[in-house]
């Protein structure tokens, strides 16, 4: 197999109720969600410059879209430089922080996780 360069190329976040998950997510990374529908999917694309080569993705709505809650995929959102800034704004957003920023390892950054206004579990990254 070839060298990939990362490990992922998109990534959709499953929403039941479209309009409150976009509050949601517009209200913790302060920015106004641009909104697309493909192919009967109600998609709003989650901040990244992909002028840049940045890697994006979406909250999703729509068939064969359900949240998991703590059971599904793990995805790990960018925060820049520091996560605690995003995860300060979760619950007035009407989510729940589940687990603190926490350091992975000496100079490889933090993590952190919360339940979003839908039940899913998403991580978050910053690398200080």
């Amino acid at each position: 197999m070839e060298s990939i360069k990362d490990a992922v190329s998109w990534f959709e976040i499953p929403v039941t109720d479209f309009d409150r998950a976009k509050t949601f997510y517009q209200a913790i990374f302060e920015y106004e969600m641009p909104v697309m529908d493909m192919a009967g999917i109600q998609m709003g694309i989650l901040p990244h410059d992909r002028d840049a080569g940045g890697i994006g993705g979406a909250i999703c709505s729509g068939e064969g879209y359900s949240p998991a809650g703590s059971q599904g995929p793990k995805v790990y959102l960018n925060c820049g430089n520091d996560l605690n800034t995003v995860l300060g704004r979760v619950e007035a957003a009407g989510g729940k922080p589940v687990f603190p920023k926490t350091e992975i390892g000496p100079g490889m950054g933090h993590f952190a996780f919360f339940s979003d206004s839908e039940g899913n579990v998403v991580g978050l990254y910053s690398t200080n």
